[in-house]
């Protein structure tokens, strides 16, 4: 699976870049996608490429490359083996968590 050239975990892309109407609510929103601690028995949800069509929506790489490797998470993990995911190709530095992938202004104040 490879990374899309516009996807926000890269550190070299402005998420205002995202083809499609990008939406900085729509984006922080997706934090709900991102595990913390153990989520067991929780519904799972994946966060979707921008580029995939409405309703047959694919993962996003770099949101399961973080996921899979330092998010730990365990229900992802469990999904990725069944879907067979294979190989992630990603494109340059990976930001290291989900919150530095929004816009500034959007981020938690320190």
């Amino acid at each position: 699976m490879k990374q899309c050239k516009k996807c926000p975990w890269r550190v070299d892309v402005d998420p205002h870049d995202i083809p499609n109407g990008y939406s900085e609510d729509a984006h922080a929103a997706l934090e709900g996608t991102i595990a913390h601690g153990f989520n067991i028995g929780s519904a799972l949800r994946i966060m979707a490429c921008h580029e995939s069509p409405s309703g047959k929506e694919k993962a996003c790489a770099g949101y399961l490359d973080n996921q899979l490797g330092v998010g730990n998470n365990i229900g992802l993990r469990l999904w990725a083996i069944r879907e067979k995911i294979g190989k992630l190709e990603l494109i340059g530095e990976q930001h290291k968590c989900f919150e530095d992938t929004l816009p500034y202004e959007h981020r938690e104040k320190e």
